[in-house]
């Protein structure tokens, strides 16, 4: 698949692997952005995508800063909708119990692109009978 994009700095999202599923995204940013604990922060990357109607980008958070510096993301994960034609930016949020820097060029989210499909519903009185049924979180135990 190929897809549309507009980059201010030069830099594309980038599989690091051979086998990843999202490409890493960066900060693209005059000077550096401090978050102190327990703060947010909206992260330009400079990116504008074209996404193929019935496709979205995803945003994700990236392991590493989660697990090393307690880096997520706001909203968990993010979606770019095929019609939305402005800047991505990444809304980060410290976890952490320390500040964190983000420098420009530095790697602050992924990128996946998934398939999806549009639905319509169905209204009903009662839905099929399953094994599971109405038993929700941790009703199987451990």
């Amino acid at each position: 698949m190929k897809i549309r994009i507009v980059s201010e700095s030069g830099m594309l999202p980038a599989y690091e692997t051979e086998g990843s599923a999202g490409m890493d995204v960066r900060a693209y940013i005059d000077g550096d952005i401090i978050i102190a604990p327990g703060e947010r922060a909206l992260i330009p990357t400079g990116l504008r995508i074209e996404v193929p109607v019935g496709y979205e980008a995803q945003i994700r958070a990236r392991s590493g800063l989660a697990v090393k510096h307690g880096i997520g993301l706001v909203n968990g994960v993010g979606t770019i909708d095929s019609d939305y034609r402005g800047e991505v930016k990444v809304p980060l949020i410290n976890w952490g119990k320390e500040s964190f820097t983000v420098c420009n060029g530095d790697r602050i989210a992924q990128m996946v692109i998934a398939a999806y499909e549009r639905i319509q519903w169905l209204p009903e009185e009662n839905l099929t009978q399953t094994a599971r049924g109405e038993g929700g979180f941790g009703h199987t135990g451990k």
